[in-house]
């Protein structure tokens, strides 16, 4: 959420900064100052007369010792007290509207980040070579079918399309990534979370997912109560209400926390060709890293999260890109977004594993996430997150990138402890 009093102050600056989404909300900020006048005005009129009523309730009792009539001003308060109370119901309105329409703002880019959409977006860094084959290379659907990694249509006949089941060496490598992940962050100070994969509304809402974007996850109601759910789509809905409505003693910044779960998502399911087997799918799993940090160390983390993800990757052999997005391709509640993309062979592009992102103090400001700061004054913390990483995409890089002319793949050195074999072929 954006903090009122920058919107108030700068309401031509958030504007522009808005329009760097390709987004036009101008009459929404004008709104917005529309509505919050209007409620400061009502407030302004409130307190004049609660403190014209805390007079009259002082001269109340003094009339009556001297033995006077204080029933004209006896009634004028009950008059008082009426106006009082619709006035308090006004102002409640006013911060309802106030607040979805605030709700409908998105995260400001910063403002490094270039205007436009995903056409906008800049490399920053490549990483290795793109692999060059001396045989047909076949591509990771092929490899995993044909290796016995996994199986598509056993996993589409169970849950439908955009489904998969891992089996045998497949399973073992998607097991063998997420260990790899999970080691790697412990053994950089990260926290090793397991949260709940059903989550309350709340979550949805501090995360920024929600009100705008609530038909995008699975939602599950409970037959027998009202109690309703919804399906986590990734672990940072969960891991940035961690401490929704807590004061974080400053020493205990940065917290940072790592979360293994499956992700779900209902947006998912295309057929394109450039999305077929574990490219896209309505259930995947993921490793999370997240940051809660001081106003002014969130630079530093995300420069962190971003060299963490990136250096997975990296012990993993496979050739990427580090792609610095736009202000129209970042999420709705990000301030910043890198994105790090694996090479997929057989469709010459690139695909997405990990992204990193600033959400700066809005995603605290929608939790009321705060510490006290040096200066004695309470600030909102800053929020980051980043994959590290996300499989579903890590494996088709894999088995592509280190196919063997044989129809073999050779396991990338830093898993071969956790799988116990050097390649994996058909027996």
């Amino acid at each position: 959420m954006i903090d009122i009093k920058y919107l108030r102050e700068k309401p031509d600056e958030i504007k522009a900064r808005i329009r760097k989404r390709e987004m036009d909300l101008d009459s929404i900020v004008d709104e917005i100052i529309a509505v919050d006048a209007e409620k400061r005005e009502q407030m302004g009129k409130v307190e004049a007369m609660k403190a014209e009523q805390n007079a009259a309730s002082k001269q109340i009792p003094q009339i009556k010792k001297a033995g006077g009539d204080a029933s004209e001003i006896m009634a004028k308060m009950k008059e008082l007290v009426a106006q009082i109370k619709d006035g308090d119901v006004k102002i409640a309105e006013l911060e309802e509207k106030q607040t979805s329409l605030l709700l409908s703002l998105p995260n400001l880019p910063d403002d490094d980040v270039c205007a436009g959409g995903k056409e906008q977006n800049e490399p920053v860094r490549y990483f290795g070579e793109k692999p060059k084959f001396d045989f047909q290379m076949k591509n990771h659907v092929e490899l995993c079918e044909s290796l016995g990694m996994i199986d598509y249509q056993r996993g589409a006949k169970i849950a439908g399309a955009g489904s998969w089941l891992y089996r045998g060496w497949g399973s073992r490598l998607e097991w063998a990534l997420l260990n790899f992940f999970i080691n790697e962050h412990i053994n950089d100070g990260y926290e090793f979370i397991l949260p709940p994969h059903m989550l309350g509304y709340q979550c949805g809402y501090v995360a920024g997912q929600f009100p705008k974007f609530t038909d995008e996850v699975y939602w599950i109601k409970n037959p027998t109560s009202n109690d309703e759910k919804f399906m986590l789509p990734t672990a940072e809905t969960a891991l940035v209400n961690l401490h929704r409505d807590e004061i974080i003693p400053i020493e205990e910044l940065p917290r940072k926390y790592i979360a293994y779960t499956p992700c779900y998502r209902r947006e998912a399911g295309s057929y394109r060709s450039e999305e077929r087997g574990m490219i896209r799918g309505h259930q995947f799993n993921k490793v999370e890293m997240v940051q809660y940090t001081e106003d002014d160390k969130s630079d530093i983390a995300f420069e962190e999260l971003v060299g963490k993800a990136e250096k997975l990757v990296q012990e993993l052999g496979l050739h990427y890109r580090l792609s610095k997005l736009a202000a129209g391709d970042c999420s709705f509640s990000m301030a910043r977004t890198y994105d790090i993309e694996v090479w997929i062979p057989s469709m010459e592009i690139y695909k997405e594993v990990s992204s990193a992102s600033n959400a700066r103090s809005y995603q605290a400001r929608r939790g009321n996430v705060r510490y006290r700061g040096e200066d004695k004054k309470m600030h909102f913390a800053h929020t980051l997150n980043a994959s590290g990483l996300a499989t579903s995409r890590v494996i088709p890089a894999i088995v592509e990138q280190y196919q063997n002319a044989d129809g073999s793949v050779t396991v990338p050195e830093v898993l071969r402890p956790y799988m116990g074999i050097d390649v994996i072929k058909n027996s």
